[in-house]
């Protein structure tokens, strides 16, 4: 979800026209309330940006977050980090959050593994080397993702983060129609945009805005549930209410080694993919067996440590954060619930 980098001249200077227009926007805002100075957070939202850095659109982008109380966290590519370093610092002093958006942002889903551990490993070192620290977030490109990849970035002790709100600043989305996409977060969710459309940076101050207005701050997203919550880790953690997934109530599993049960129950849905909570009982010591039904596949996980046996079953152990978990599940037409089976050892 990119454009090629290289501009026309006209378009050059009507995208710095547009980020000038911005940053005097910008100024009339000031005055006003912002996520970060809101009295209380009722919430707290994921704003993302993918596809930098870059010297083109990064400082417009940082100084525009600057100055409206924002933080954000910005998924780099690693071909992009190693060329622009000093950017990745800028990210990090002006207070982003900064995660792996694979080196050349291919098509990941056809590549072979080995292909995959290179885009996921080379960003890793270069957005390391730039001084952005070691990222604990994986943003896979186009949003594709599978059993391969979620391997992967298991290896590398990364979260996958998706979003739950596409601005489609992508596909030429206006900035009214950016500051509307932002206007729908709702506690925890995580909203995708780019660090490259002008129509994004003039939208900044409305998205400041609109968020304070409704008591919603800027979060961090939770390597442990990959949503947005405090900055400091803490709050609430969204993405565990609203729609029904295909089903009622909670599908139990039993038996194994031992004595435990993992019960099922809906969490949030969307058109494309739906979350399932799944709480296990009985034990500390457990190991779940999802077994997916086709052609739904397992898109993310949070709070276990997940393997995948084959494409079509997921294996689910404790990472340390308790006995309550989930996953998101992509629909692919279907949203028949996966069967669980527990065992304790």
């Amino acid at each position: 979800m990119r454009t090629p980098r290289k501009l026309s001249p006209r378009a050059l200077i009507t995208g710095l026209a547009v980020a000038a227009l911005a940053v005097a926007t910008t100024l009339t805002f000031t005055t006003g309330a912002t996520p970060s100075h809101a009295a209380t957070c009722n919430g707290y939202v994921g704003l993302t940006f993918d596809d930098g850095p870059s010297n083109d659109h990064t400082p417009a982008l940082l100084n525009a977050l600057k100055q409206n109380g924002l933080r954000a966290t910005v998924f780099n590519e690693g071909q992009y980090a190693a060329a622009y370093p000093g950017q990745v610092q800028a990210e990090v002093n002006a207070g982003m959050w900064v995660g792996n958006h694979s080196y050349t942002h291919p098509h990941l889903i056809q590549e072979s593994q080995a292909q995959i551990d290179s885009e996921v490993s080379r960003t890793q070192q270069a957005v390391s080397s730039a001084g952005g620290g070691t990222p604990k977030l994986f943003r896979p490109p186009y949003g594709e993702t599978n059993s391969t990849l979620q391997a992967v970035e298991a290896k590398y002790g990364l979260t996958q983060v998706i979003w739950d709100i596409d601005s489609q600043d992508w596909n030429g989305a206006s900035v009214d129609a950016i500051v509307a996409a932002n206007a729908r977060l709702q506690n925890g969710q995580i909203i995708l945009m780019h660090e490259w459309p002008a129509n994004t940076l003039a939208a900044i101050p409305r998205i400041a805005q609109g968020l304070a207005s409704r008591g919603l701050c800027y979060g961090m997203i939770s390597p442990q549930t990959g949503r947005a919550v405090a900055p400091d880790g803490g709050g609430t953690t969204g993405g565990t209410t609203g729609g029904t997934t295909g089903g009622t109530g909670g599908t139990t599993g039993g038996g194994g080694g031992g004595s435990c049960t993992a019960t099922l129950s809906a969490g949030q849905a969307w058109s494309d993919r739906y979350n399932l909570n799944v709480a296990v009982t009985g034990s500390s010591t457990w190991t779940v067996t999802v077994n997916v039904p086709a052609p739904e596949k397992v898109m993310s996980t949070w709070n276990i440590t997940a393997s995948y046996p084959s494409a079509q079953q997921l294996v689910a152990k404790p990472n340390g954060s308790g006995n309550n978990w989930g996953m998101t599940l992509q629909k692919n037409g279907s949203t028949t619930w996966p069967s669980v089976s527990c065992s304790a050892s």
